[in-house]
């Protein structure tokens, strides 16, 4: 290993870290794992133009050196041109243990193919600092707005915190945490329900993502929506239902493809309000944006996570934090009284 020099402005870090699953791998299959579209050579010749080094600051050049769990790595790339996003997020509440957010739409969580700088993860190390501490115990898709909480870093103990972050994941896991959301969704939705239909992957997407209503024997997990109507407008020349969404679990873009499969799909979806074709056009073939924008009725999808109910990790008790309905949601589908009801 070498001393890590600084790093030139063309190139971005991207912070990777190992995975209880992937304890022990070499460093080239736990790359190869975290970045599956990068082939095994590629990353070999990664590793040995040196850009990946660990945390404290030392490049590793050996694709055999073996990974540990917990252990923090930097991968260095070349800073692509990335798409322009709104960088701010509200503060809603902060302690010793517990940091709760408001995020915008458009702002995506971490790093992707396409975003690097401007994530919610680069704006929180530019705002409080590289080693802040602050690690999320969920997740919010890049267009959904909304409530985010996380918790302290487990090696923050030593520094006189609580390390929070772990305790925040378990009550994730053991479903303590109740969430509401709000969504606008093409069609008039007149009667509550419960959707009861399995997820898993979408067998045969050419979209590695995407999700789908899948039975169990095909490797659908179980899934439940509760879904409550709030009002029904016309608005953008259709008919459009204000819904309140509670997950019962927590399956990747659950209440995206529950609607969906309903007929009842989320205004401005891209990836489940239109085919596969029509979003690979855009991601890869050069289809501007704004036709897709147009197709499915609105520049965002509009899903927010307007509440949250969770026991504090500190203290056990429940606490409650909600973030407001957004302004251009609020043009479509103001919520007005419907605001008493998203909270019953």
């Amino acid at each position: 290993m070498r001393l890590a020099a600084p790093v030139p402005p063309e190139w971005i870090e991207v912070p990777l870290e190992v995975e209880s699953n992937l304890d022990g791998y070499r460093l080239d299959r736990f790359l190869k794992a975290r970045i599956v579209r990068l082939s095994r050579e590629r990353i070999q010749a990664i590793i040995a133009r040196g850009q990946v080094r660990s945390a404290c600051g030392r490049v590793i050049t050996r694709a055999s050196a073996r990974v540990r769990v917990g252990q923090r790595l930097i991968l260095l790339r070349p800073a692509p041109s990335e798409p322009d996003v709104v960088l701010d997020y509200r503060e809603v509440y902060r302690d010793e243990a517990l940091l709760v957010l408001d995020k915008p739409a458009g702002l995506p969580v971490h790093p992707s193919a396409r975003y690097h700088r401007h994530t919610l993860t680069a704006l929180m190390r530019e705002r409080l600092g590289a080693g802040h501490g602050w690690e999320m115990a969920h997740r919010l898709d890049r267009e959904t707005s909304g409530v985010m909480v996380f918790g302290r870093r487990r090696e923050r103990p030593g520094r006189g915190a609580v390390a929070s972050g772990g305790v925040l994941k378990r009550a994730f896991q053991e479903r303590s945490v109740e969430k509401t959301y709000l969504a606008i969704v093409r069609g008039h939705i007149t009667e509550p329900c419960l959707i009861d239909r399995p997820i898993g992957r979408a067998l045969g997407s050419a979209i590695q993502v995407k999700m789908a209503v899948l039975p169990e024997a095909r490797g659908g997990l179980p899934a439940r929506t509760e879904v409550q109507p709030l009002r029904c407008v016309e608005r953008l020349g259709e008919p459009l239902s204000l819904l309140r969404c509670r997950p019962l679990t927590g399956r990747q873009h659950q209440i995206r493809v529950h609607l969906a499969s309903c007929g009842a799909p989320v205004l401005g979806d891209k990836l489940y309000g239109v085919d596969d074709a029509a979003f690979l056009a855009v991601m890869e073939n050069g289809r501007p944006i704004a036709e897709l924008e147009a197709q499915v009725g609105f520049w965002r999808h509009a899903l927010h996570a307007a509440r949250i109910v969770l026991p504090h990790p500190g203290t056990g008790a429940q606490v409650v934090f909600e973030a407001p309905w957004p302004e251009e949601l609020e043009a479509l589908v103001p919520l007005g009284q419907s605001q008493s009801q998203s909270q019953g």
